[in-house]
Order: structure tokens, then C-alpha cells, then sequence
């Protein structure tokens, strides 16, 4: 019962920072400051609780009040509309809460075993070491969101996310070493060799795709990508999630150019017309490259463990 009650609060908490997740993925599209309501606030000497940043309707600019700001709840309550304009409401918006409350809960229960999860909070002791993993998974987890849904919708995946995220990979692996005492020698090979090395050879194989189709197969973001994917997953599981990050790429791309989307044209015409994607279409690769990352942080061992039984 205990344990069902801490994946409770843990999907609360995650629908919680994916609202907050959605307030950054509306802020990095327009370019204000995820903290700060912008420079005018600045220069009026208010105090710095009253420059924070406040959400705000798209359509009409009103400010919103706590009870519009209810994960998921108010969505439906407001029936997916904005109560001051009647505008309506993105639907990412409760699809982001939903999928970051069940991705926090999935996380915590495939990277710590039942009794870590248990023991991180028997007060008064805490267990930090085990406490940091899991913060450092959340924190993985909603950067890896908000970059699958920005270049969902522009293309792109921002620089000012993934740099960051890719340097505090790379000291949580430090730290990972500096903490082992009796088993650094085990942990340095394992950092090196396994994340840091995966990280090398993902980014360079995506880096020679990059160079050999002059950037039109894909995309130098894509190659800070698969640095970081690297980095999270380590070896063999960067084999797993790239695997499946191109096969869900090509089932879907393959869904978009088959012939249910192609429109007959006037009579008079004897070709067919695509009436939306074509072989030539450009479709993001990063959600897919996350949803492989997700697979394989989950499942990366057991699907590692099938195919080597096969073979052998």
C-alpha cells in the first residue's frame, strides 16, 4: 500500500512539472525568460517575487489564476477553452501533464528497485546518493519532453536546452566517480567506456549522416542528440535506442506517404498528387530519438538479453 502510494504522489508531482514543462516550451517559442515576466517589470523596482513570471492566455494575454493552472483538471473543467476569451486550449497541454506524471512513475520504478524507492525517504535518514539519481532522471526525463514536443512543432531542438542538460550529464558522472571509494576503478570504466563512449559513437555515426547528405538527411541537433542520448543510456542500451528510434521512423514515416494520402486530381490530370507528406517530406527525427531513449532506459536490458539469446 505504501509503495502504490508513493507512485501516486510521484504521477502528482510529474503532472506537476509537465504543466510547468508546458510554461517553457510557450516561453522558448516566443523568447521571454522562463523566470522573469520580462525587462519593463525590471525597471519598475518591484520586488523579485512580483517580476516572476505568471502564465497568461495566448490569445488574449489575460493572466491566469491558480485554479486555470490545475494539471489536467482544468482543461476539462474549462472544456478545453479559455475562460476570459473562449479561445480554445492546446490539447498538448494535458497530453504533456499526462505523459510527464506517467513517465516520472515508470522511471522511478525501472531505475530503483522497490526497496531503494522505500528506503530513500525513512526519515530521519535520507539517502542522497539515491535521492540525486532520481532527480537526475526527472530532470532527463522533462528536458527529453520538452525537446520532443519543440521540434514536434518547429523542427528544431534549442541549444539553450540541450547544452545544459548535456554538461549537468557529464558532472553527475563526475560526481558518480568522486563518491565510489571502493569501487572507482569499476565506476571510471564504467563512465568512460560505456556513457562517454557510447555518447562519442552515437553522435559521430549520426555526424557522418550529417556530412555524407550534406544535412539533408538530418540535422546537426540531431548530433548533439545522440551525445546526450549517449550519455543517459550508456552501452549496449544507445545500440537498443537507436535501433528502435529508426524503425519507429521509418513505420511512420511510411504511414505518411501511403497511398490513404494521396488525393485524385481533376479528370483531365492522369498523375496522382501527394496530397500532404512524400518521400521528400521532412519529418522531426528527435521524437523519435526519445521515444527510443525511453524504451531503451526502460526496457534496454531485457531486449539486450533476448536478442543475445537468440543468437547464442
Amino acid at each position: 500500500m505504501i509503495l502504490y502510494t508513493l507512485y501516486f504522489i510521484l504521477f502528482i508531482f510529474g503532472l506537476c512539472v509537465g504543466s510547468f514543462l508546458n510554461a517553457v516550451i510557450f516561453r522558448l517559442e516566443k523568447g521571454e525568460s522562463v523566470v522573469f515576466a520580462g525587462t519593463k517589470s525590471l525597471q519598475k523596482g518591484l520586488s523579485p517575487f512580483s517580476r516572476m513570471a505568471r502564465s497568461y492566455c495566448p490569445h488574449c494575454k489575460h493572466t491566469l489564476a491558480w485554479y486555470d493552472l490545475l494539471p489536467v483538471l482544468s482543461f476539462f473543467m474549462l472544456r478545453g477553452k479559455c475562460g476570459y476569451c473562449g479561445k480554445k486550449i492546446s490539447i498538448q497541454y494535458p497530453m504533456v501533464e499526462i505523459a510527464t506524471g506517467i513517465l516520472f512513475a515508470l522511471v522511478t520504478n525501472y531505475q530503483l528497485p522497490i526497496t531503494n524507492l522505500q528506503s530513500i525517504f525513512q526519515l530521519p535518514i535520507i539517502n542522497y546518493q539515491l535521492l540525486i539519481l532520481l532527480i537526475y532522471y526527472f530532470y532527463i526525463s522533462s528536458i527529453l519532453i520538452i525537446i520532443f514536443v519543440y521540434d514536434l512543432k518547429h523542427y528544431i531542438i534549442p541549444d539553450k536546452i540541450l547544452f545544459p542538460t548535456i554538461g549537468i550529464s557529464i558532472l553527475y558522472h563526475v560526481s558518480s566517480i568522486m563518491q565510489a571509494n571502493n569501487n572507482a576503478s569499476y565506476i571510471i570504466h564504467h563512465t568512460l567506456y560505456s556513457h562517454l563512449g557510447s555518447a562519442i559513437i552515437a553522435s559521430g555515426f549520426f555526424l557522418s549522416l550529417v556530412l555524407v547528405s550534406r544535412g539533408r538527411w538530418m540535422g546537426l541537433g540531431d548530433v548533439k542528440l545522440a551525445f546526450l542520448m549517449g550519455l543517459v543510456l550508456g552501452w549496449p542500451n544507445i545500440l537498443v535506442a537507436l535501433f528502435l528510434a529508426f524503425t519507429l521512423g521509418a513505420v511512420v514515416g511510411l504511414a505518411l506517404i501511403a497511398p490513404g494520402h494521396i488525393r485524385l486530381m481533376k479528370p483531365s490530370e492522369r498523375l496522382c498528387k501527394p496530397a500532404g507528406y512524400s518521400l521528400k517530406s521532412e519529418i522531426p527525427f528527435a521524437p523519435f530519438l526519445i521515444a527510443g531513449t525511453f524504451m531503451a532506459l526502460f526496457w534496454g536490458n531485457q531486449i539486450v538479453s533476448w536478442y543475445l539469446g537468440m543468437l547464442f
